[in-house]
């Protein structure tokens, strides 16, 4: 790494208020900071000092399984008991709503230690019962849900498909046989011989009135005509019509005679007799058209017992068609009726197939029509398809689901669709089951963050718990808002237990926005981030360890290799004391140590192999921090790692981006401007908008705090300004509230900070310096940074005491810790902390109450009332030249007055 050359030292320097201050005075400043400390400064900083023994804590590999193929057998619930109570409560209670809410980190392995207990509880559990959906005869468009115990659903649609298959086998050989042949031969033949008999008893009746009964050619409908009227060869009609109209002929040839006859009496004899003739062959003719009236009539009764006659035939087929399809399949029924005793409404079921199937014998034989022909990925008609929703293995307990896409279809199902030559249709066996179906009789589990990313799921699902029944709905019908035609099955009964996963802000978001979401989710299980490090709870996690690899199938990890994992599960909790319960980031480190292992060819991982899967991890997610080292070196970035400045500190910080966070020290500086304002401090992060709530939050403690100390003494006449210089991101939290408190100090004093060390912090109103998180991460960035421009054995962190507990720095920090090179403080106030900022005492009081003029508070109170003198002096100075002017303008107008005087007098004279 390029070391960058220290920058020399300016011969003259400002202070805060851009004041030259004398280089012999700054020299001599820090000479007495440097050189001779005060004896206070020499007293806290051996108090503060953290030793090296307390900046990491080591596991002993003696105290550890040889290998992980002897670790002991895993807890599933270890550091989790909290949460599996609760867990255990909601599913000891049966009541409506007692569904959980696992709340909980992500990556802290909540599915993994859930599905593993649910899976051990629902291995002694009942197995839920089967359910099928099957046509309904009476109402098609509402299938009919029904119920069986577990395993008897494959065992339905089995014999129903064989049913179908042996019944349409069997019909057809019943229907080409000759006996059913010769039956319908009979009934016929018995039908055309009654029908013959009514012809030919019309017939024989019809010849009292001298009337024959014949049938015409083109239509062949029954007609009532003169014997003489049958014509020998060709149609009836036809000769029949010919002999009309020749007697009409002769007719009017007589006619015609009588015309020509008439003048004479021999005429007129003759036509008398002509006369006579015609009227008897007129009464002839009108009691034969009344006769054939009748017979007409006669022959219209019997079109229509014929008709009757007809029907009766057809009755006669259907009877013999139903009886014979009666006694060919009563026999096929008759065997599955006796399997399936006990449940009353799957005999009814197959009482009403084995009713359909004789109701429509001819259709099924015929095999043309739509409704009993089977599908293309079928065998059975959709009228008589079992379709199985869900079945379950006998004894094989209640199931366990987790459902990854918790959409509206998958969770309650839905009625799937074809579409044939631009017409969509569906039925009963186009219905598919859901999520609540498969889990019903057991225990579901989804995550609650995919479950709200899809439309109509959570309504879907509340309803669902609420109502405990599977209610399948159109979710076209829904999003469309149209009247579609669809299926609408029968309602399931749901008995259940759902456990939603997520994190505790998404579940305090739910309560706040889903009014119903605490009826239904009455059960919150929290599951934590870390454990207590104790012996046991070390080989807990190790028994953890040795379940994950072999699950994984890795290599087995030696004691040194364990060792090293529990020292950055510590890490990771961020405290000394503590085990981190990470299930990812234990797993994505144990792969990566197996591949350094597998790499360099040995068949165990060792702790060199998991500080290479470390280091590896490390270097990925550090290209932001590689930018700003890069940065630093090349001078760009200002940080100051030697030398005093006045108003100037090393803050700490944190740069969390994605899944990276790194440590780096930033600069932040304070600017007073005397004699302007009460005291006001800007902070212009906050004026800006890059500062958070809780970092405005302690500047508002500090400027507390700096006002009550120092306003019961003198008047705050000053104003100030806070910055951190070369910060273009959001800055948030309270941890440079000491620093700022420091920086601010040192301008008001103008005492220089010793720039060898930086400093993190949250402070009260009190004074008392509180924990911050990252530590470990901070004090490694202001380390690099001192190694990136030298380490001269004088540079150090300073941090709040109450950290100290939770440091786990890393190897090479605590060896130059031990070598002297770097050193780490601990304070409990912020005055501990100017102390050895400054290398002053802070607030000693004197037997007067007052800050002794050589502490860092006596030198502000001195700056404050020096300020104040310096406005009198300068109000004084003010007034005096006022005072001039005035008695010289008053000198002046007197000399006018006179010489006006003198002027009059003259003119008088």
């Amino acid at each position: 790494m390029t070391e960058q050359p220290q920058a020399p030292i300016s011969h003259v320097s400002k202070d805060a208020n851009n004041m030259v201050i004398p280089t012999a005075e700054l020299t001599a400043t820090k000479q007495a900071t440097s050189h001779t400390l005060h004896p206070t400064c020499i007293e806290v900083k051996q108090r503060c000092l953290v030793s090296a023994e307390q900046l990491k804590r080591y596991s002993e590999p003696n105290n550890l399984p040889t290998d992980t193929r002897t670790a002991p057998d895993l807890d599933v619930g270890f550091g989790q008991q909290r949460a599996l109570k609760a867990l255990q409560t909601a599913l000891d209670i049966k009541a409506s709503g007692y569904h959980v809410f696992a709340a909980g980190e992500n990556g802290l392995g909540k599915r993994t230690i859930i599905s593993r207990l649910l899976q051990r509880i629902a291995a002694d559990a009942p197995t839920p019962d089967d359910w099928v959906y099957v046509h309904n005869f009476t109402d098609p468009r509402t299938p009919l849900a029904l119920r069986l115990p577990a395993g008897q659903a494959t065992l339905l649609q089995q014999q129903v498909n064989q049913l179908w298959q042996q019944a349409k086998n069997r019909l057809s050989q019943r229907f080409r046989s000759d006996q059913y042949q010769s039956k319908i031969e009979a009934i016929k033949n018995d039908t055309h011989q009654k029908e013959s008999h009514a012809y030919d008893a019309l017939n024989a009746e019809g010849k009292q009135y001298d009337l024959a009964l014949t049938f015409r050619s083109f239509d062949n409908k029954a007609m009532f005509v003169h014997p003489s009227q049958l014509a020998t060869e060709g149609s009836h009609v036809d000769a029949g019509d010919n002999k009309i109209s020749s007697s009409y002929k002769n007719k009017s040839a007589i006619d015609k005679g009588k015309k020509a006859n008439s003048p004479n009496d021999n005429d007129i004899n003759v036509d008398v007799e002509n006369n006579e003739y015609c009227n008897s062959e007129y009464e002839a003719e009108l009691s034969n058209f009344a006769q054939k009236n009748h017979m007409q009539k006669r022959l219209s009764q019997l079109t229509i017992a014929l008709e009757q006659l007809e029907d009766e035939a057809n009755d006669a087929i259907e009877a013999l068609h139903r009886n014979i399809a009666q006694r060919a399949l009563q026999p096929l029924f008759a065997p599955i009726y006796e399997q399936f005793t006990a449940h009353p409404l799957i005999v009814d079921y197959l009482k009403t197939i084995l009713a359909d199937m004789i109701t429509h014998v001819e259709r099924i034989v015929n095999g043309d029509d739509e409704d009993f022909v089977a599908a293309a990925l079928a065998t059975t008609p959709s009228r008589y398809t079992v379709n199985i929703i869900v079945s379950h293995t006998p004894d094989s307990g209640a199931p366990v689901i987790f459902e990854d896409l918790p959409t509206h279809l998958n969770l309650l199902g839905h009625v799937e669709q074809i579409t044939q030559l631009g017409t969509v249709t569906t039925d009963v066996s186009m219905i598919r089951a859901g999520a609540l179906h498969r889990a019903n009789g057991g225990y579901l589990l989804l995550e609650a963050s995919h479950l709200l990313e899809h439309p109509y799921a959570w309504q879907g699902l509340k309803r669902a718990l609420q109502s405990r029944k599977i209610k399948l709905s159109s979710l076209e019908q829904m999003l469309t808002l149209t009247g579609s035609l669809s299926l609408s099955p029968a309602p399931i009964d749901l008995d259940i237990k759902v456990i939603l996963l997520g994190e505790a802000d998404l579940y305090y978001e739910l309560l706040e926005l889903e009014p119903e979401f605490d009826a239904v989710f009455k059960v919150r299980a929290d599951f934590h981030d870390d454990v207590p490090r104790s012996h046991e709870h070390e080989l807990a996690l190790v028994a953890k360890m040795a379940d994950i690899i072999d699950y994984a199938n890795l290599y087995p990890f030696d004691r040194s290799a364990q060792a090293a994992l529990l020292e950055y599960l510590s890490l990771q909790a961020e405290e000394q004391d503590r085990l981190s319960l990470h299930s990812d980031l234990l797993i994505k480190l144990l792969h990566e140590s197996n591949r350094h292992a597998r790499l360099s060819g040995e068949d165990i991982v060792d702790a060199h192999h998991v500080t290479q899967a470390i280091d590896d991890m490390d270097e990925r997610s550090g290209y932001l921090r590689d930018l700003y080292w890069d940065e630093l070196k090349n001078g760009q970035q200002l940080i100051q790692t030697q030398g005093f400045a006045v108003g100037q500190v090393n803050a700490l910080t944190v740069v969390s981006y994605a899944d990276s966070e790194f440590g780096m020290p930033a600069r932040l500086t304070a600017v007073i401007q005397p004699n302007i304002g009460t005291g006001e401090i800007l902070d212009i992060e906050r004026d800006v908008d890059l500062g958070g709530s809780l970092h405005a939050k302690g500047m508002l403690i500090m400027t507390s705090y700096l006002r009550a100390l120092f306003s019961q003494h003198h008047a705050l006449n000053f104003s100030a300004s806070l910055a951190f210089e070369q910060s273009y991101a959001h800055i948030d939290g309270d941890s440079a509230t000491v620093s700022e408190g420091c920086a601010l100090l040192s301008a008001l004093a103008n005492v220089p900070i010793n720039q060898s060390f930086a400093i993190t912090g949250s402070m009260n109103q009190l004074g008392e310096v509180q924990a911050v998180g990252g530590i470990n991460a901070k004090i490694a960035g202001f380390f690099d940074a001192c190694r990136e421009q030298e380490l001269t054995g004088q540079q150090g962190v300073v941090i709040p005491m109450a950290n100290v507990k939770q440091l786990m720095v890393r190897d090479d920090i605590i060896a130059a810790v031990k070598a002297g090179e770097f050193h780490i403080y601990g304070v409990h106030t912020l005055s501990e902390a100017l102390t050895l900022m400054t290398g002053l005492p802070v607030d000693t009081m004197n037997k007067k109450d007052r800050y002794r003029k050589d502490t860092l508070f006596g030198k502000v109170l001195s700056r404050l009332m020096l300020w104040d003198e310096n406005q009198n002096s300068d109000d004084d100075e003010i007034d005096d030249k006022k005072s001039k002017k005035k008695d010289k303008k008053k000198r002046k107008a007197k000399r006018q007055k006179k010489e006006d005087k003198k002027e009059q007098r003259k003119r008088e004279r």
